[in-house]
């Protein structure tokens, strides 16, 4: 590795397509607190939690290979010791002598830090400028403005994390990262009062058929055109979600099996019959409903399992895991 790459002030990472890690600088270990054996071989995943896992597959993968490249992945990694650090990741795939490979450039979210601790220090500039307002009242105007200046960066930059973290790009719904929080809230919620809840896997149905037909931005459109479907026929305190692909989601907090199951009916019909603009689709539904026995990877393989059974049976229905017994 050249070594102005080696140190350069940000960290490198080059990885398989299937996500093992073969190179990295001397930057990125420092960081984190690792040699390079703890890395090289091993799957980029090791050092991922479970939900930036998610995250990793249903936006880095897709977009590396569809795309090229990935920019502004935010995702934390672990260090070491186990602490969760955050950074921004741009990814670009490329080959040499036929050999496919990822280089990944990781950028610590550390600025965001250092503005809190600027508008600390702007703040206590100003108390001292307040003793000494007869001959300070110039430095105490600036200092007003400069920490609005840093209250407004602050809250821009808190607004684009907020934006990359929580929203599908494409059709504007939650991501799969907010699925999976609130998922987590609920199951929380359960253990306390039972409070029960339903989770719906809606899957478009031959959706390749329509990417094969009349191309990716026709694919696309259909995506946007169901995501504004299922929110106008979902309930306020209902979550839509995309998991990614043609796979969406839905948490119905308050339903139990039989009110799940006659809410992803309804959604069901409206789909089918919905004025799409370019061609007519129907999509499966698999039903399942939180018990004492489910974890948040029971419940969706049971939710998954029934969407399985529709499509199975035919599609264009809904299953509830419960029908599968």
């Amino acid at each position: 590795m050249d070594d102005r790459l080696k140190y350069a002030p940000c960290g490198y990472i080059s990885i398989t397509p299937t996500g093992i890690v073969t190179d990295v600088n001397d930057t990125f270990l420092e960081w984190m607190g690792y040699e390079e054996e703890d890395l090289v071989q091993k799957h980029f995943e090791s050092i991922m939690s479970t939900a930036n896992k998610l995250i990793f597959h249903s936006y880095f993968y897709p977009y590396i290979h569809l795309n090229g490249h990935v920019e502004e992945l935010f995702l934390s990694l672990r260090d070491s010791q186990g602490q969760s650090i955050p950074f921004i990741l741009n990814g670009r795939r490329f080959e040499i002598d036929g050999i496919e490979m990822i280089d990944c450039i990781l950028v610590q979210m550390g600025k965001r830090i250092d503005y809190e601790l600027e508008l600390r220090t702007a703040k206590k500039q100003i108390e001292a400028a307040y003793w000494e307002k007869n001959q300070a009242l110039a430095k105490l105007e600036q200092i007003h403005k400069e920490i609005e200046q840093k209250q407004a960066e602050l809250m821009e930059y808190n607004a684009i994390l907020v934006e990359l973290s929580v929203t599908d790009k494409l059709t504007g719904l939650k991501n799969r990262r907010y699925f999976q929080e609130k998922l987590e809230e609920l199951i929380v919620r359960y253990s306390e009062n039972e409070q029960p809840f339903s989770v719906l896997i809606i899957d478009i149905d031959h959706f390749k058929k329509v990417n094969d037909t009349w191309g990716h931005q026709a694919g696309d459109l259909v995506l946007k055109q169901l995501a504004d479907t299922l929110i106008r026929h979902s309930l306020r305190e209902d979550t839509v979600a995309r998991l990614g692909g043609e796979e969406f989601v839905l948490l119905l907090p308050d339903a139990d099996a039989a009110a799940s199951k006659l809410r992803a009916e309804a959604l069901r019909v409206a789909v089918l019959q919905t004025p799409w603009e370019l061609v007519t689709i129907t999509v499966s539904i698999g039903v399942a409903t939180m018990t004492s026995e489910d974890s948040d990877v029971t419940l969706l393989e049971k939710a998954d399992q029934a969407l399985y059974a529709s499509k199975e049976n035919g599609r264009n229905r809904v299953t509830h895991s419960l029908d599968l017994n």
